[in-house]
């Protein structure tokens, strides 16, 4: 079952703001000035209003109209800034899954090389998706492997893939989330539970990357004769 949701003070509330606003302000440079003007625009022409008419009823619709508006240039503008910081990062498409709306099993990086190459397996409504990160070469081999390897555990469910990044051919980080929810919707709640717990099951013995292993985490010389002498 889906954990419930923790409430939100209106304090935490109000953090996350300054904290999108914050960030927001040091990746667009447009960010502010349009959301002063955003502010002003409602609030002169309420004024003028109000000065014509002597109707103060204006003045609170102003003020609603005013915060609707600086609220719609935060949304647009944090996002958009969000979407150039996300572009090109590894893992990027993992998290931008994980925080949309509605029930997305998100595993990261399910299949992985040291060259930060991955596909994140994803389970929905829509069935189960595939999205690839890194070298388009590599990921083409690791995306044949996880859907052999996906194939003994998912029977009819639906299945998708794609390759995030922004050569042509490729499904930009900006146009993920739209594309996800423009999939059609194969699977009932029940369906997707009890293909994550089956997949669940596959994925419980992690796989070791691809690719040479770092010397850190090779064995210490004679680790092995010592182990066929015990």
């Amino acid at each position: 079952m889906a954990q419930a949701q923790e409430k939100v003070s209106f304090g935490e509330r109000l953090k996350q703001i300054g904290q999108v606003f914050t960030f927001t302000a040091k990746q667009d440079k447009w960010f502010v000035p349009l959301l002063v003007a955003a502010v002003l625009i409602p609030v002169a022409l309420t004024v003028l209003v109000v000065l014509l008419t002597g109707g103060y009823i204006w003045i609170p619709v102003g003020v609603m109209v005013a915060l609707l508006a600086a609220v719609i240039v935060l949304n647009l503008r944090s996002n958009a800034a969000m979407m150039n910081v996300a572009e090109g990062q590894p893992g990027a498409a993992a998290q931008l899954v994980e925080n949309m709306r509605g029930d997305w099993r998100v595993r990261p990086a399910a299949s992985s090389t040291t060259s930060f190459d991955m596909v994140h397996v994803v389970i929905g409504r829509p069935g189960v998706i595939l999205l690839a990160e890194g070298n388009p070469q590599r990921v083409r081999g690791l995306l044949g492997q996880e859907k052999k390897r996906l194939s003994k555990v998912i029977g009819n469910a639906p299945l998708y893939d794609y390759v995030v990044g922004t050569e042509e051919g490729q499904l930009s980080v900006r146009k993920l989330r739209s594309t996800l929810m423009r999939l059609p919707r194969n699977m009932t709640g029940k369906d997707v539970n009890a293909l994550d717990k089956r997949l669940g099951a596959l994925m419980a013995r992690p796989q070791m990357p691809k690719g040479a292993i770092p010397k850190n985490m090779r064995p210490a010389k004679g680790a092995f004769r010592q182990q066929r002498q015990r």
